[in-house]
């Protein structure tokens, strides 16, 4: 393997170094902040200082991360083949809601701890602790301290499922020597696409492959029987439309299609399941403006007959709503955030609508799209149209839903791909470790 340390390190990162170990007492303030807003877990603040909450086992140890939910669910399965191979896993993710799934998701034997702030202390006590053979990270994931410290104790570190956006690309363009820098410590970077390849390539990345998407290797969520029928018979034949991951300013949009399709579909549902549970109180007050009858799901309540509106506002649980639902609006998609994956509803065999804001997963939804697997919408009238299409048209509705399976599922195969790569850096520990 070569030897990332070699590289010069270019003034400006020794400058962010100097810089953040400044500023390390600030994150105090930082962290109140965020655990007042509910983005932090008081009871692990400690971790994210470099404190390690849990023993680090004897043995070959792999350290995965994957900073928010979607990263996560990406690398699941490769911790369940890296375990199979008989090496610890240890997961981090940055936010809470990746946390709490990890606390269900991830296999037995796996630890799971946040991921320090980019601290040049926090992240050196947390590698001291944990002592990574091998460190994997998912997507974007390029902080300079976390990365340097890494490779400088001579533990190779591979980026898989990698992204490099065209906004990312033009502003790492302005600092070449300190992107150069970075990429050169990865000892491989497994990218997405072709053209996230080339550019990681340009910016200085000195082995790349391009492995697909790991995202359309991810099984279907599980889902809980017992609440599946109990919510299954609180619904029954009622027709039902699905919001998903929602962001400010499209729970009004929903609200407003389902007004316009309530008169011609009798007794329509709909379901809102924002992105940030914590939401949930406000969509009701929003839902209630229009007096609509609005539930909440954290009360604990299912819908009745008489409600309008079932707010999802529960971590965990959008199996449960998929597969409850036959036509599904992809969140984020009708404001400029960019969308959401949309590979999760296409698996579980939802009708899949989405707004015109959908770059960050602009290739899912290109291929989706070209296949006429998918329906584009624009705002409150377009989605009250389409909805209403899918959801009286079934033969509409089937042929969309096998169009975006046949598409996810011909895209699979990133998982071996991946897994193909590291190989050599595994097998390269079990030699070291038999030494």
């Amino acid at each position: 393997m070569s030897d990332p340390t070699r590289a010069p390190t270019p003034m400006t990162l020794r400058l962010y170094a100097g810089a953040t170990t400044l500023l390390g007492p600030a994150t105090s303030l930082l962290t109140r902040r965020r655990v007042a807003r509910g983005k932090e877990d008081p009871e692990r603040i400690q971790e994210r200082r470099g404190q390690a909450t849990a023993e680090r086992p004897p043995g070959r140890l792999v350290w995965l991360h994957g900073a928010s939910v979607g990263e996560f669910l990406s690398i699941v399965p490769l911790v369940e083949r890296l375990q199979a191979r008989h090496a610890t896993v240890l997961v981090t993710t940055v936010t809470r809601s990746a946390a709490q799934l990890a606390a269900r998701r991830l296999p037995a034997g796996a630890i799971h701890q946040f991921m320090p702030w980019d601290v040049p202390s926090y992240v050196q006590r947390f590698l001291d602790h944990w002592q990574p053979d091998l460190a994997v990270f998912a997507e974007s994931e390029l902080w300079p301290n976390l990365i340097m410290r890494t490779t400088a104790r001579g533990t190779p570190l591979i980026q898989v499922n990698g992204r490099m956006s065209e906004r990312s690309f033009r502003g790492w363009q302005r600092v070449p020597r300190s992107i150069g820098a970075l990429l050169s410590r990865f000892e491989l970077c497994l990218m997405q696409t072709v053209d996230d390849a080339r550019r990681v390539e340009v910016l200085g990345a000195p082995r790349v492959s391009t492995t697909g998407n790991l995202k359309y290797d991810v099984p279907p969520p599980p889902v809980d029987r017992g609440a599946a029928a109990a919510l299954a018979d609180a619904i029954g034949r009622r027709p039902v439309l699905l919001a998903a991951s929602t962001h400010p300013g499209e729970d009004e949009i929903v609200l407003a299609a389902h007004r316009r399709m309530a008169p011609q579909l009798a007794n329509l549902l709909t379901i809102i399941a924002p992105r940030h549970p914590e939401r949930g109180p406000a969509i009701c007050a929003l839902a209630e403006a229009d007096n609509l009858a609005v539930v909440l799901r954290s009360t604990g309540r299912l819908p009745d007959q008489r409600t309008a509106v079932y707010v999802a506002d529960t971590l965990g649980e959008m199996g449960l709503f998929y597969r409850a639902a036959p036509v599904a609006l992809l969140g984020g998609s009708l404001i400029r955030h960019g969308g959401q994956n949309p590979i999760e509803a296409a698996k579980l065999g939802a009708a899949i609508l989405h707004g015109p804001h959908v770059a960050n997963f602009a290739e899912v939804y290109a291929l989706l799209d070209a296949r006429h697997a998918t329906t584009a919408v624009e705002d409150g009238d377009s989605l009250a149209e389409a909805a209403l299409a899918l959801m009286t048209d079934r033969a509409m509705r089937t042929r969309q839903r096998d169009a975006a399976m046949d598409v996810v599922t011909s895209m699979g195969g990133a998982l071996d791909r991946t897994l193909a790569a590291i190989e050599p850096y595994f097998l390269s520990l079990s030699v070291r470790g038999r030494a």
